[in-house]
């Protein structure tokens, strides 16, 4: 099945900018314990091995920038929340 025929641009969006709540919401597929931990802990590099598990053979392109968010959005993160606790402990 194609990414596009499943799904569409607002999607893409919220699953990017917001992966818990949507696939919380919006992902039909059974999670498993390693999912619900990979959406507890790594969101984005879940949202990028769902969607290579299921779109590889359809959306190559798509996914291979899946990995990329997946990668950036989790360091990202890691970044921007060790700066808040470095701020919040020289206060």
């Amino acid at each position: 099945m194609d990414f596009w025929q499943a799904h569409g641009w607002l999607f893409l969006i919220g699953i990017t900018v917001f992966p818990r709540l949507t696939m919380l919401l919006a992902v039909s597929v059974p999670f498993g314990f390693l999912a619900w931990a990979g959406w507890l802990f790594f969101p984005h590099l879940t949202v990028a091995i769902l969607a290579t598990t299921y779109y590889w053979h359809t959306n190559p392109v798509l996914c291979v920038i899946a990995w990329f968010v997946a990668l950036g959005g989790t360091a990202g993160e890691g970044k921007v929340a060790s700066r808040r606790i470095k701020k919040t402990q020289t206060r």
